[in-house]
């Protein structure tokens, strides 16, 4: 015997149960009219069979029924029942006058206790206002069995068939309570599908956001100071072959910065390794003298004021630092050669800071166009950086007659949480 087999635990009689009814409610919503022509056929066999074979008698108050009658009786008390599920109110009203006469004759065919399956669809499916007119249907034959043969008391008869209207009418709300309770599941699962799926894609479009943006700022800013000392190493090389050959020095370090910053970054996007990949951390404050040493390197004289203590947070520290970088990348492409560049730090209490970058470049329309055009991705990340933190960020032209562009960044004080 396979050892598989062996250890394989017997299957619960519930869940076997579980599996046949989901079946069986598969099949039945494939194919609705084949299982109501084996429901109908199945109770129309059982009404004939009574019918045929005298067990009516054994409850009948008068023996003497016709036999025709008998058989239109069963057949009237037990075809409807194929349109019980769409059509419950008429197929119990097309029952009642059957039963009427099976009351009336003293017949007494079982068959008339089927009006308890168009009560348990009305239960199911119907207002439960509609119940009261359709118990009253199921008890007039009753009372018209009682008024002419007056076998039992009143009490009794009508007892014991309120009883079965009770009990067919509480499935039918169970059923019904059961079937809400698990389409409400069912709907709530799926909108909590959709919902972690729209989570997901704003969150892949958030990090695709947040990965643009640092690519930019590294490798924009780098490529700026690459070609910047490109220039002058042209420049320098017939001239000063030891100014071209530190140009050549400067070019290299700053290559290795940018690919090692592109490796960390990637690094980051590779899910198999993200625990175990190197990350060196992200850039801040202490980093501004190598961001202005290369950037000095490229030909762009910068000056540094800074009033206050530096006291911010690593995400605003990378706020400033982004910013900074960004306004002295525009200030290398679109500046001019004669261009030169001041920055202004005030740091305040509580994690305020108000950063000033101004250069005397070109300060024309074509400049403005470059630098804040919309197909740029500079002010627009600075922004996106400067909004997370609630802060302002203007940035255009000197006002006339100064020259050149001016980018002012303020961040408020931190709200604690």
């Amino acid at each position: 015997m396979d050892p598989v087999t062996e250890d394989r635990a017997p299957e619960p009689l519930t869940e076997y149960a579980h599996r046949l009814t989901r079946r069986v409610r598969a099949f039945d919503r494939r194919h609705p009219l084949l299982w109501d022509l084996h429901f109908t056929g199945f109770w129309v066999t059982a009404a004939l069979i009574d019918y045929a074979g005298d067990g009516w008698r054994h409850n009948a108050h008068d023996l003497d029924v016709p036999g025709w009658l008998l058989l239109v009786l069963s057949l009237g008390l037990s075809v409807p029942l194929l349109r019980r599920r769409t059509h419950p109110a008429a197929v119990l009203a097309a029952m009642v006058p059957f039963a009427l006469v099976n009351a009336w004759t003293g017949a007494a065919l079982q068959a008339s206790l089927l009006q308890l399956v168009p009560v348990y669809h009305l239960a199911l499916r119907r207002p439960l206002r509609n119940l009261w007119w359709a118990t009253a249907l199921v008890i007039a034959p009753v009372l018209v069995s009682i008024a002419r043969y007056g076998e039992g008391t009143w009490d009794q008869q009508i007892g014991s068939h309120l009883m079965s209207v009770t009990v067919a009418v509480l499935i039918g709300v169970t059923v019904r309570t059961r079937r809400n309770y698990t389409e409400a599941l069912e709907d709530r699962a799926r909108r909590l599908e959709i919902e972690r799926d729209q989570q997901a894609q704003l969150a892949t479009a958030a990090e695709r956001a947040r990965i643009a943006r640092e690519m930019h700022d590294i490798i924009g800013h780098n490529l700026s100071v690459i070609t910047g000392l490109a220039d002058g190493g042209r420049y320098a090389a017939g001239k000063s072959p030891e100014r071209a050959a530190q140009a050549l020095d400067a070019i290299a370090t700053t290559s290795r910065q940018a690919l090692t910053e592109l490796r960390r970054l990637l690094d980051v996007m590779r899910e198999e390794e993200q625990d175990q990949a190197s990350r060196s951390p992200q850039p801040g404050l202490t980093d501004l003298g190598t961001l202005l040493d290369g950037v000095r390197s490229a030909g762009l004289p910068v000056h540094t004021t800074v009033h206050g203590s530096p006291t911010l947070p690593p995400g605003r520290q990378l706020t400033v630092y982004r910013v900074i970088q960004e306004a002295l990348t525009n200030t290398l492409k679109h500046g001019g050669p004669d261009a030169t560049a001041e920055i202004e730090l005030s740091y305040e209490d509580k994690g305020a800071v108000t950063v000033t970058i101004t250069d005397t470049g070109n300060g024309s329309r074509t400049e403005g166009t470059a630098r804040g055009g919309p197909g740029g991705r500079g002010l627009p990340g600075m922004r996106e950086r400067t909004a997370l933190y609630g802060g302002t960020l203007e940035a255009g032209p000197r006002p006339h007659p100064e020259r050149g562009w001016c980018v002012r960044l303020h961040l408020p004080e931190e709200i604690p949480q």
